[in-house]
């Protein structure tokens, strides 16, 4: 397993290199504008790197028994649809309603291949499996996707948010003993470590969308995958991705309540107020990656080790994150 992850790291870390040439060859470049956080012009496209390596790495897990079939297929096919929707929409334009089409078609296809969404409990009751929980969950996984373009807007954080979350996963799965579950999460952590190696501040190449829906997708899908096997599991992921679902859903509500056009170009996010505040992207990735491991992770475990139900901990872990983003203006202007 330790080599897997070197060398699915050091794939991915060379792989970036030579999308990072590649794009500059053709022009592939992120121009600076009055929405854009960045300065100068950046190559964008980098994260077909770490979709590679990690698809690479996934026969090699089934090998060692750490992804079973319906997660594969779920895995490798209906990513490498998102990343192909997102590789396009890299190297040209593909329209808004058009994508999101494509992102309802892939999610519905990840809950079939997965047998349906598993109850939950919610609060004192639980929520069967069926039509409505599978529904709600294909709407999760579309706004999964689309909030990690959202939030892919500084240096390094979705890259710090996908390794963050994936390291807390997989030692949540260490704590409780589940250490099949372990190895997806591990190998997408190693493909993302070796393109962030480019994409820490200050990035030399920037994931685009091809990346960004990837890892949003991907990330729905294992939290799915967890649920099966300890409904807790899901609040965990839930919890561990608080940050960017709370920054973005903030954010949308507070716009849709100022009537603001949805699929319009904005720099609104809390994280982008917080660039502002603290003068720097390096400032703001870092102190994502603080909330993460000190905060969220310890209240992921909680409840993982049922310690916490999976609704009080989301809540627990949510309230100060809400916070944090009015008081950062997410939705609002500058």
């Amino acid at each position: 397993m330790v080599y897997l992850l070197v060398t699915t790291f050091l794939v991915s870390f060379i792989l970036t290199c030579f999308l990072r040439r590649y794009a500059l060859t053709r022009n592939i470049v992120d121009i600076p504008n009055i929405r854009s956080s960045h300065l100068i012009p950046t190559p964008r496209g980098g994260g077909l790197a770490f979709i590679i390596a990690f698809l690479i790495g996934i026969p090699f897990l089934a090998y060692l028994g750490f992804v079973v079939s319906p997660v594969n297929g779920a895995l490798v096919s209906a990513g490498l649809f998102v990343a192909g929707l997102g590789f396009f929409d890299d190297h040209g334009h593909i329209a808004a309603h058009l994508r999101l089409l494509g992102h309802f078609g892939a999610s519905i296809f990840v809950l079939y291949w997965l047998g349906g969404m598993p109850s939950i409990s919610l609060g004192g009751w639980v929520v069967s499996s069926g039509f409505w929980l599978n529904t709600l969950m294909v709407i999760y996984l579309v706004w999964l996707l689309n909030l990690y373009n959202f939030m892919d807007g500084i240096d390094g954080i979705a890259g710090v948010e996908a390794l963050s979350v994936c390291l807390g996963g997989a030692g949540i799965y260490w704590l409780h003993a589940d250490y099949a579950l372990i190895g997806l999460p591990l190998a997408l952590a190693a493909a993302v470590g070796g393109f962030l190696w480019w994409n820490f501040p200050s990035a030399r190449i920037f994931m685009g969308d091809v990346g960004s829906g990837f890892l949003g997708l991907i990330l729905g899908i294992l939290s799915i995958q967890a649920a099966a096997v300890n409904p807790q599991f899901f609040w965990s992921w839930l919890i561990l991705l608080g940050v960017f679902i709370v920054d973005t859903t903030v954010t949308l509500l507070w716009r849709l309540y100022r009537g603001c056009k949805l699929f319009e170009a904005h720099r609104s996010h809390a994280y982008q107020h917080a660039v502002h505040y603290f003068g720097s992207h390096f400032g703001v990735t870092l102190r994502v990656l603080m909330i993460n491991i000190l905060w969220l992770l310890p209240v992921a475990i909680l409840v993982a080790m049922n310690y916490l139900s999976g609704l009080c901990g989301l809540v627990t872990a949510y309230l100060p994150l809400v916070i944090l983003a009015v008081r950062f203006k997410a939705g609002r202007e500058s």
